[in-house]
């Protein structure tokens, strides 16, 4: 498994990997107007937008394909973490964030966590730091981990 930045070629692949993992593991606990906002979020050209931002973006590849995505924001705030279905539970997110950790530029970390992934962040080190919130039909779950 290699992790690195990601590249403008990466772009389609980075994308297909977040909507296969959404699919798989979120879009059912949402309602349609959620599945809309995530699929426009991670989109190949939100990801180009976003590069030009304060914005940490990382993937993983496994055999030369991409198979996990990454991003930090304004070096304090994981704003996306997926692998693909087929290729979790093998350390990948966990590397993933890993790569993330060394970006990181505050003593805290926040996290809007689909409420599925609460355990996965729970493992990382995040606790719960607020209650469940929604936005343009994404729930989440507010979480924050203290960096020493």
């Amino acid at each position: 498994m290699n992790i690195r930045t990601l590249q403008p070629s990466d772009m389609e692949a980075a994308s297909a990997v977040c909507l296969a993992a959404f699919h798989h593991s979120v879009a059912s606990s949402l309602p349609d107007e959620g599945i809309a906002t995530f699929r426009n979020i991670a989109m190949p050209e939100s990801f180009r937008e976003r590069m030009a931002k304060d914005t940490v973006m990382l993937v993983a590849e496994v055999e030369n394909k991409v198979v996990g995505v990454a991003e930090l924001r304004d070096g304090c705030h994981v704003s996306m973490l997926f692998v693909s279905p087929d290729q979790q539970k093998q350390g990948i997110g966990k590397a993933l964030f890993n790569g993330l950790l060394q970006q990181v530029r505050s003593n805290k970390i926040t996290v809007s966590a689909s409420l599925s992934s609460v355990p996965a962040y729970q493992k990382y080190g995040f606790g719960i730091s607020g209650n469940v919130g929604q936005i343009a039909g994404l729930i989440f779950q507010p979480m924050e981990m203290t960096i020493f």
